[in-house]
């Protein structure tokens, strides 16, 4: 997609020509280079509309060899990638997560027998995906990430092997060499440890020796390009995920300002299993199946999460305050602009009212319109990165 002033250049010129156009005047024919740019857009702006059909690998099933641009989402909890289809948006997800056991012939005779995903090295096996998942309840424990706190962990060795794998699970080589994939990669961290440009060049070398041309894509700019097309893409775009909550104030399709926060639906987990003594693997299950933030908690584990949810609203909101009134790359918006939440740590019941009360109390300086969900939080990024890849490719 254009960027700055040449995405500003392509929409005035072609505004002239429709002004032109309405007002009986001959207009001159688009050359090749505004044509193909004009058709990417406008194929783009149609996937943006289309509904998403998910599904998670399936046992057994061979990775995909795509024909056609492919949006991916590297995300601290699952792995998705999303493709375009005739009329809807088809994604697939793993489970970013891996767990190892010894190494032995009867293990690996096991493992092959129930098409479980694992790979060798050293003395272990190490078991991807969703199958890690199952050998950590079998063992009572928790899996291990590959990626804490949105970024590639520097406490698992290992770490970008397992995303390789779990990547390469969904993903084989394109039909077509050279094909483009787009990946979300978080904003610079306002706080907190962790490299974006080691993060983002590992995945693009990796996904480069696939045969694709890898393009970054922040990933609260996602959210924008995937549900603000109604919009000029033009407004907030916020990604609360597992490790971090990203950020982007976009400009007609220009990131204009990014950044993140290193906390998200794990630090809530975390603080919640520390307050009431409980694993946090339970506390993520309770979250996922029972969390309503509306009226009053009514036992103490409820209580923890709205004291915790409570605490990263206001982070998020006094955060996006002071960022946003320092900024000197600012756009001087004349009209209010809608914030989009989106991402699994947004997902509980009435989460968006909770931020829309507390975002009361702060004075941004900004008018904002409207804060809404999107249409389906846990796979904007992978939709928004797809979008993306639609207006890259050649």
């Amino acid at each position: 997609m254009p960027e700055g002033e040449d995405l500003k250049d392509l929409q005035e010129r072609l505004a002239e020509l429709k002004r032109q156009e309405l007002g009986g005047v001959n207009v001159p024919p688009m050359d090749a280079d505004i044509k193909q740019e004009v058709t990417k857009m406008e194929r783009a702006t149609e996937a943006s509309h289309k509904p998403v059909v998910a599904k998670e690998r399936e046992i057994g099933k061979l990775a995909e060899s795509p024909s056609g641009p492919v949006g991916l989402d590297v995300g601290t909890t699952h792995i998705v990638i999303a493709k375009n289809e005739t009329n809807h948006i088809q994604t697939i997800k793993q489970l970013n997560a891996f767990f190892t056991i010894p190494k032995s012939k009867f293990a690996k005779k096991i493992l092959s027998n129930n098409d479980i995903l694992y790979y060798e090295l050293d003395d272990l096996f190490y078991i991807i995906g969703y199958s890690a998942d199952n050998f950590a309840n079998m063992f009572n424990t928790n899996t291990r990430r590959s990626i804490k706190k949105g970024l590639i962990s520097t406490d698992e060795k290992e770490g970008i092997s397992v995303i390789q794998a779990a990547v390469l699970s969904l993903l084989n080589r394109p039909k077509r060499f050279g094909e483009t994939i787009c990946f979300a990669i978080p904003g610079d961290p306002l706080h907190g440890n962790g490299s974006v440009m080691y993060h983002e060049s590992i995945i693009k070398r990796f996904l480069g020796h696939m045969g694709y041309t890898p393009i970054s894509v922040n990933e609260g700019m996602t959210v924008v390009l995937s549900e603000l097309s109604n919009e000029d893409h033009t407004g907030i775009g916020i990604s609360l995920g597992g490790g971090m909550c990203n950020v982007c104030l976009s400009y007609l399709s220009f990131p204009v300002i990014t950044y993140s926060l290193q906390i998200g639906g794990d630090y809530i987990d975390s603080m919640v299993g520390q307050s009431v003594g409980e694993p946090a693997t339970k506390i993520k299950r309770i979250k996922e199946n029972e969390l309503d933030l509306s009226g009053e908690p009514k036992d103490r584990v409820m209580t923890a999460f709205h004291i915790f949810y409570d605490d990263l609203i206001n982070k998020l909101i006094e955060s996006l305050q002071r960022v946003l009134s320092s900024s000197d790359q600012m756009p001087m918006i004349a009209t209010p602009i809608p914030i989009v939440l989106s991402g699994g740590t947004a997902m509980p019941k009435s989460f968006t009212e909770r931020f829309v009360k507390t975002l009361k109390n702060y004075k941004l300086p900004v008018e904002i319109s409207s804060v809404r969900l999107a249409d389906d939080p846990l796979n904007t990024t992978a939709k928004g990165a797809l979008i993306m890849a639609m207006t890259e490719a050649e």
